[in-house]
């Protein structure tokens, strides 16, 4: 249970898909301009990263190892079309709000590196965890840049007034320039929130071995 729990948590702090591995920074650039946008990307990348794994460590002893990019794409691709599928029939104005980047979500660097680092060498529970780790990891970074830029962008949160009448919006934060700068200082400040949760864990052993 521990290592699983290891294998999920990786993906929230210490292998961040936007903020310390800095993949699939696109949907973050150009999908955060509200929070709504926001948990529908994290959530529709969470469920394709997670099922792809999943299918992935299925079929790990049956692929080809020289065909499998092109089979981990085809899966990818199938689940990102029922994802689209699903949107387009339940939500449409979500879906149109996302546009092509829902589609782009097929060649999201982070589902592709997992697949093949992780999902094709394991088996499917731990790839299961794996995929929802890092799809947490990632969504919870795209809400989190979403609120910030929203709220000081615009003065609301999903659309609802949260500062008064006397706020002047910094409409920088809702264009992608904003959004870049942004995720340059929270990166920053993940790094050195990674820096010190590792020089905790050096001290833990330190005091262990003593």
């Amino acid at each position: 249970m521990k290592n699983i729990w290891n294998i999920y948590k990786k993906g929230l702090i210490a292998e961040n898909p936007i903020f310390v591995l800095a993949l699939s920074l696109c949907p973050a650039l150009a999908v955060t301009a509200s929070v709504i946008t926001s948990i529908t990307m994290g959530l529709s990348v969470m469920f394709v990263i997670t099922m792809n794994n999943v299918i992935v460590s299925l079929t790990r002893k049956l692929v080809n190892p020289k065909v499998r990019v092109p089979v981990y794409i085809t899966s990818i691709a199938t689940i990102v079309t029922v994802v689209q599928l699903l949107l387009q029939a339940f939500s449409p104005v979500l879906y149109k709000a996302l546009g092509i980047y829902l589609a782009l979500i097929v060649v999201f660097a982070i589902i592709l590196a997992r697949a093949e680092v992780f999902a094709s060498k394991n088996k499917v529970i731990p790839s299961f965890f794996d995929g929802l780790g890092m799809g947490s990891g990632f969504a919870i970074a795209l809400v989190g840049i979403g609120i910030i830029r929203e709220v000081t962008g615009a003065g609301t949160i999903l659309g609802i007034q949260v500062i008064g009448d006397w706020y002047d919006p910094a409409l920088i934060m809702i264009l992608p320039a904003g959004a870049f700068i942004l995720i340059g200082y929270l990166c920053a400040g993940f790094k050195m929130l990674t820096l010190h949760m590792e020089k905790k864990e050096n001290e833990k052993v330190k005091r262990g071995e003593a």
